[in-house]
Order: structure tokens, then C-alpha cells, then sequence
């Protein structure tokens, strides 16, 4: 199978990957995980269950480019050989097929068809998959900032708490340094996670994938301008390469009556041989010929017929029997 099908897919694997190995290297002795789970604000958690929500966003959009680019380069191989009409459009699952199936109607009915507006119709749903995914980054840079201004938060508030109780409650004085402490790892913390995992990993993965609906718009027009031209307005290719198609089908179906006929005939012959080959046994033997012996065995199935009917008569009724002497005169 053609490796270009699976160049998106490779693309955010390997950038997943990179993510992963990153964090491994730089953050694998930082407390980033004991944070979030201490975490009282929970912006942390808002902010990674949006990120894996917006992962699974766009790994399901790059599953579908892939699925697309199989089809289309399936489609390419079909309209090298065929044209339009050569392409064989299986159902609407696929956006490729939309398309081709959609520019095939506009054709049939004589419109005009303007394929690349045709085309971003088609492709439109990726785009917007695209853009949810990276306004989901865009949203984890807020969350981040919204993160920020509460532990900011909470550091005032807890400086305000020990300043009050400087002097003459100590436990209270260090009970607001806490807080402050907090506030700023919460200010920290909520900072870094919404900027590394929305402006840098969410919005990657939003580039990857959007190459590859650019990169499928692409191919698709290619198809279009190179090989189906041709069949966007009536003209002599247009129509010898219909004709050369319907000779085909013709020829196909020719060839199968011809097997069809040759099958019986073969049969007719070996039946005939059969009937020969016995008449002549019979012959032989001084035996009744086969047309004899059906003849007679009808006679015996007519006989039997009438001996069947004449006992039912017997066994039935006095009104049955009667009717029974009208129906056998």
C-alpha cells in the first residue's frame, strides 16, 4: 500500500512520541504530578482533562485523513485508467466518495460543476475538527492565565494573613506563608502546563493534521484537473471514452453468454451421448427402447390415478359417490 496514505498518521505519532520522551527527559524529577494532585484550585485538572479531550480530538481526525487518503489514492488509480466515469464510488462513508458521487450528479443533470467549492464542502468537516482542536489549545493558554491570576491570588491573601499576624500568632503567621507558597506554585504550575501542553502540543497537532486535509485537497484536485477534465463538458474524448466503455460491458457480457452457451452445449451433448448409449444397450439386449418405457410408465401413473380416485368415491359419501359418476362420464 502507498506510504503516502499514512504520512499524516506517522507525522503525530512521532510527535506524540517526542512529547512524551521531552517530558521524560526535562520534567521527570520535577513535582509536577504531586502539585496537581494537591492542587485545591483544580484548574491543573481542568486544564489536562481539556488537553486529553483535545487529544483524542485530533487523533481521531488524523484515523479519518488516513482513511481518506486510502480511498483517494484508490481514486487516482481508477481515473488513470477510466476518467470520471471509471470511478467506482462506494457509498457516502468516505468524503472522497461524496465528492466524485456528487460531481458525477451535477454532470448527469448538465450543470456546471465548480469542483473546488465542491471539494471544500466535502473536506469541510475536517477543517472544522482542525480548528476545535486548536481553539482547545487556545483555551488551555487561558485556563493557564486564569490559573496565574488565582494563585497570584492566593500568594495576596496569604502575605495579607501573615503580615496581620506578625508579631503575636505565629502558627497563623506560617499558616499564611503556606498559603502563599501555594499560590505561587499554583500561579507557576497552571502557567506552564496551559502554555506547553496548548500553545505548543495541541497546536502541532492542529498543523499535522491540517497538512494532511491540505495535502488531500490537493491530491484530490490534481485527480480532477489531470484525469477527469475531460469529462466536464461534452466533447469527442468525452464520448469515445463513454462508447469504449460500453463496448466493454458489452464485450464482458458476450463473453459470458458464450461461456453460458458452450456449458450447455456440452451438456446437451453428454445428455444425448447418455440416451444414445442406452437405446443402444437396449437394442441390443432386445429390451424396450427408453420412449417405450416412459410411454408405458405414464399409462401405469394414469392408471393408478384413476384406481386412487375410484376408492376415494368408494369410501366417501352417497353425495360424493354421486358426483363422483358425473365427473368420471
Amino acid at each position: 500500500m502507498n506510504q503516502r496514505a499514512f504520512r499524516t498518521l506517522f507525522l503525530w505519532m512521532i510527535w506524540a512520541a517526542t512529547a512524551i520522551i521531552v517530558y521524560a527527559t526535562l520534567y521527570r524529577d520535577t513535582a509536577v504530578w504531586e502539585f496537581v494532585g494537591q492542587d485545591s484550585s483544580r484548574v491543573t485538572w481542568l486544564i489536562i482533562g481539556t488537553f486529553l479531550f483535545g487529544v483524542v480530538g485530533s487523533f481521531a481526525l488524523t484515523m479519518l485523513v488516513t482513511f481518506e487518503w486510502i480511498r483517494a489514492l484508490a481514486v487516482q488509480t481508477e481515473a488513470e485508467t477510466g476518467g470520471l466515469d471509471g470511478i467506482a464510488t462506494k457509498g457516502r462513508r468516505r468524503a472522497v466518495d461524496r465528492f466524485f458521487s456528487a460531481l458525477k450528479t451535477t454532470l448527469e443533470v448538465d450543470g456546471q460543476p465548480d469542483v473546488e467549492a465542491l471539494l471544500h464542502v466535502e473536506l469541510a468537516v475536517f477543517k472544522r475538527i482542525g480548528q476545535f482542536v486548536e481553539v482547545i489549545g487556545n483555551l488551555l493558554i487561558t485556563l493557564g492565565l486564569i490559573g496565574t491570576v488565582m494563585g497570584l491570588t492566593l500568594v495576596l491573601t496569604g502575605l495579607t494573613s501573615s503580615l496581620e499576624a506578625l508579631g503575636h500568632d505565629q502558627e497563623l503567621l506560617l499558616a499564611g506563608l503556606r498559603k502563599a507558597m501555594s499560590g505561587m506554585g499554583t500561579a507557576f504550575y497552571t502557567t506552564l502546563l496551559g502554555a506547553v501542553l496548548g500553545g505548543i502540543l495541541l497546536r502541532v497537532f492542529a498543523q499535522i493534521t491540517d497538512h494532511g486535509v491540505e495535502g488531500l485537497y490537493d491530491m484530490i484536485m490534481r485527480v480532477c484537473l489531470v484525469y477527469c477534465s475531460a469529462d466536464y463538458k461534452p466533447s469527442l474524448q468525452r464520448d469515445m471514452r463513454f462508447i469504449n466503455q460500453e463496448l466493454q460491458i458489452l464485450r464482458d457480457h458476450t463473453k459470458s453468454l458464450e461461456t453460458a452457451f458452450d456449458s450447455s452445449k456440452k451438456a446437451i451433448a453428454v445428455f444425448h451421448e447418455e440416451v444414445t448409449r442406452i437405446n443402444r444397450e437396449q437394442t441390443m439386449t432386445g429390451d424396450e427402447s427408453l420412449d417405450a418405457q416412459i410411454a408405458r410408465h405414464r399409462r401405469y401413473c394414469e392408471t393408478l390415478r384413476e384406481e386412487a380416485l375410484l376408492l376415494h368415491s368408494l369410501r366417501a359419501s352417497w353425495w360424493a359417490r354421486f358426483v363422483s359418476l358425473f365427473r368420471f362420464r
